[in-house]
């Protein structure tokens, strides 16, 4: 598309373009946008945007030299007396940016049935559960998230949870014209906060609960609270969908305060009093039977994953899918048969009859969730295979050091056995993570509590003393095959190396 047309989605941008000595630049084709000097080329439209560590108004003459054809700003003092290109003042950068790249590639995600799963925990396994869902009626799904961004086979890596603008909107279109009818994206607080998905058209978003993490960048819970309700007001006021809707955990204290927008459907899930309600039957390391009781209706569901947390994720996906017109059987029907997700209680197979898990918990929160349904489902088979709970887990460094001590009194809360280890300890050095994370061990639990910074050696030590019966958590890593230590990016995956070291 030509220049006038693009910047036509900025008011007053026509005037600006018109009016002054570039006019001639008005028929110019825009090649691609960007908000880093690196990738600016010719024909390509710089966006002036200031970022927490650096304000891209710093960098304006590079990008003209690397043949930039109009550059958006919002700080007018950063404009040259005698300018080359046009110069297009705005009141916010960020939002801009967002506005633009959804233009330059045609609003993709007007063309997709498009779900938004924002909150802590849970927000992977939500999405490739709806994944499979809609898979499973015949929708082509693409998925956007923590482990990677793939539509049926095609997998493109990606190194964020939600990524830039022109990124996201660029793979959204990448995956319409590859055939997805639908997507599910994991929507992170800091995307929120740095408006990053404002120009995405939601039909439906999920909300699973707000505990502690990320406050290394947003300070406090109510900063917090705030990024992801604008997912659920901003967004959703804003949207070209119609009608849309909000799914919201009340059994999470902050789900019950989240507001909606007005036009927006609201389906609430939850234990008690939700429209989407939900009782645990019968559970074992590998299944969870629930049923699920909706205005009035009874439905019972074997759902192939081990976790109070995952029934919760799994009906929040059946209340997603009726707002894409999915009946309730055919949503519990396909959960039935979910593969599961990587490093989300992935098991770890194994010929010494111990239960191996391998999970992203990485939050006090997340911890608790997943030890106690692990310890629930061993007192329940205890008569059967008596054993102990092994944990093994660290915290990464450059993060939220004030979780650490809190992360080690709910480890100490259900497991038999701890082993503190190292994490991704990035520049920070990994004995003083551990050191922090031990201060957090009560005195009467301190008898049970191991360290190795070596994570392997953590795995190994580990696995030569536990026994058969025994449950192993492997927390904090997931599905992430790589170590972070000082700037160095060391491949290490816990599914590997604890099946290697279990063969």
């Amino acid at each position: 598309m030509n220049l006038s047309h693009f910047l036509s989605v900025i008011e007053g941008s026509q005037k600006a373009l018109l009016s002054s000595s570039f006019s001639a630049l008005a028929a110019t084709e825009v090649l691609g946008i960007t908000a880093s000097t690196k990738e600016v080329s010719a024909g390509w439209v710089f966006i002036a945007v200031k970022g927490t560590k650096v304000d891209g108004h710093d960098y304006i003459s590079d990008a003209i030299g690397k043949g930039a054809i109009a550059i958006i700003v919002e700080n007018l003092d950063k404009v040259p007396a005698d300018p080359v290109v046009p110069f297009i003042p705005v009141q916010n950068s960020r939002e801009t940016l967002d506005l633009l790249a959804a233009e330059f590639f045609h609003n993709p995600s007007r063309d997709l049935f498009t779900f938004g799963v924002t909150g802590t925990n849970g927000k992977t396994s939500i999405t490739y559960l709806l994944e499979w869902v809609l898979s499973s009626v015949s929708v082509p799904t693409g998925v956007l998230g923590t482990i990677n961004h793939h539509l049926a086979e095609k997998i493109w890596p990606t190194s964020m949870t939600t990524p830039d603008p022109v990124a996201l909107q660029g793979r959204l279109r990448e995956m319409v014209n590859a055939g997805a009818r639908a997507v599910a994206m994991e929507v992170s607080s800091h995307a929120l906060d740095q408006h990053r998905a404002d120009g995405v058209d939601f039909n439906t978003v999920i909300f699973t609960n707000l505990t502690r993490d990320h406050l290394d960048y947003h300070t406090n819970f109510e900063s917090y609270f705030a990024a992801k309700q604008r997912l659920f007001t901003d967004l959703l006021w804003k949207t070209a969908k119609a009608p849309s809707a909000a799914v919201i955990n009340i059994d999470d204290s902050w789900g019950k305060k989240m507001r909606v927008a007005a036009d927006s459907e609201v389906l609430t899930y939850g234990k008690d009093a939700a429209d989407f309600c939900y009782r645990v039957v019968s559970q074992s390391f590998s299944t969870t039977q629930f049923e699920l009781i909706v205005a009035g209706t009874s439905y019972k569901c074997d759902l192939p994953m081990c976790g109070l947390h995952n029934v919760a994720n799994a009906v929040a996906v059946i209340a997603a899918a009726t707002t894409a017109g999915i009946e309730i059987e055919k949503a519990i029907h396909a959960l039935e048969t979910f593969p599961g997700v990587p490093g989300r209680m992935q098991r770890v197979k194994n010929d010494r009859a111990l239960h191996v898990f391998v999970d992203y918990a990485h939050s006090p929160d997340a911890l608790d969730n997943v030890l106690s349904s692990l310890h629930q489902i061993k007192q329940q088979l205890s008569e059967k295979s008596p054993g102990q709970i092994w944990v093994i887990f660290g915290c990464g460094g450059d993060r939220d050091s004030g979780k650490r001590p809190l992360m080690a009194e709910v480890t100490c809360r259900w497991a038999d056995q701890i082993m503190v280890t190292s994490d991704n300890p990035r520049s920070e050095d990994p004995d003083k993570i551990i050191e922090e994370i031990v201060r957090g061990v009560p005195n009467e639990y301190r008898q049970k509590v191991s360290t190795q910074a070596d994570r392997r050696q953590a795995f190994k030590q580990v696995f030569e003393m536990a026994r058969a019966n025994d449950v192993v958590l492997i927390a904090g890593k997931g599905h992430e095959d790589y170590q972070i230590i000082g700037t160095e990016k060391l491949h290490f995956s816990d599914f590997a190396t604890a099946e290697e070291l279990l063969r």
